[in-house]
């Protein structure tokens, strides 16, 4: 494929189709005792800048799904393509029901599905991408529709001054309307940042294992490491598009899982600021190094941190 033109594309790795993993994605990162609280709540607004979505799936809770209007229908024309197997899955991570194969974090939520990746029709052509200066429109979409939280399960796959400027205003954009941006770090297992990862409003993703240590093709760098998240990133089941499990990997697939626990937190702390929710799920009690690596998610520590927070207001 071709970059010269399109350099934001899907970021994702490729495992198993329809295997179970025996090992728990939401315990790792600490979620599980969150979603025993709630489900989340419809007033909360989740940003998916992704592939369109499968709203017919059985296992989604399309009651609560809604589309931002742009170029791209947000509802699947061929289940098969990259694009929507993309979106539907890291939809089922956020939204799909409760007591499915996927996670499932944020039901109640409502998923705000903005689709800047094209089902694909020419075979040449492998996976889906599409240009910051639409990514940067989908932001501010996103934002004037509503939404508490963005989830980019994206990366820069090559490095262009072209339309940085756009996504660097459209993230300063975020910060003015109080809307958290979440960003997967990228796959290319370098060092460095991006016109993403690197302002200083975005929680970058990195890709972890099981056992909470970051996977070799993650991203990193010291902009990740000062302000950014681990979170599971393989052996990950959710949805696929024709009602089976699929079973992917890499920082796209971990994104959602900081997204979904900001979802939560958002619906339990109505009155609290993006700005105390950032903290609180970014510290989590930790003191920052200086590290290329950032530490593991954990939404139950965060939970205490506005909790105690809130207490002494």
């Amino acid at each position: 494929m071709s970059l010269l033109k399109s350099v934001l594309t899907i970021d994702v790795i490729v495992l198993a189709v329809g295997e179970e993993c025996m090992a728990n994605p939401l315990d790792l990162v600490k979620l599980t005792s969150l979603m025993k609280l709630t489900s989340g709540k419809p007033g909360i607004k989740i940003g998916l800048i992704d592939g369109p979505v499968v709203m017919s799936h059985p296992d989604l809770e399309t009651k609560n799904i809604r589309t931002v209007s742009g170029k791209i229908p947000g509802e699947c024309t061929q289940k098969g393509s990259d694009a929507c197997l993309h979106g539907t899955f890291v939809a089922g991570i956020l939204c799909g029901k409760r007591g499915s194969v996927a996670p499932a974090i944020c039901p109640n939520c409502t998923l705000m599905v903005r689709p800047i990746f094209t089902e694909l029709t020419s075979v040449s052509e492998r996976m889906p991408s599409t240009t910051p200066q639409e990514l940067a429109g989908a932001i501010i979409e996103c934002i004037e529709a509503g939404s508490h939280v963005l989830n980019l399960s994206v990366a820069l796959a090559q490095p262009s001054s072209r339309g940085e400027r756009e996504l660097e205003e459209a993230l300063d954009y975020a910060v003015k309307r109080g809307v958290i941006v979440v960003a997967a770090s990228g796959n290319q297992g370098t060092l460095g940042s991006s016109a993403i990862t690197r302002h200083p409003w975005v929680i970058p993703v990195v890709a972890s294992d099981l056992q909470g240590r970051p996977i070799s093709e993650s991203n990193l760098g010291s902009s990740i490491g000062r302000k950014g998240l681990c979170a599971p990133g393989v052996d990950v089941t959710s949805l696929g598009t024709e009602e089976k499990p699929l079973t992917l990997g890499g920082t796209s697939v971990a994104t959602p899982f900081v997204t979904g626990a900001i979802a939560l937190l958002r619906s339990e702390f109505p009155a609290a600021t993006a700005a105390d929710v950032k903290f609180a799920i970014t510290q989590a009690g930790m003191r920052r190094r200086n590290t290329i690596v950032p530490p593991l998610l954990d939404a139950w520590m965060a939970y205490q941190i506005m909790t105690n927070n809130l207490e002494r207001r």
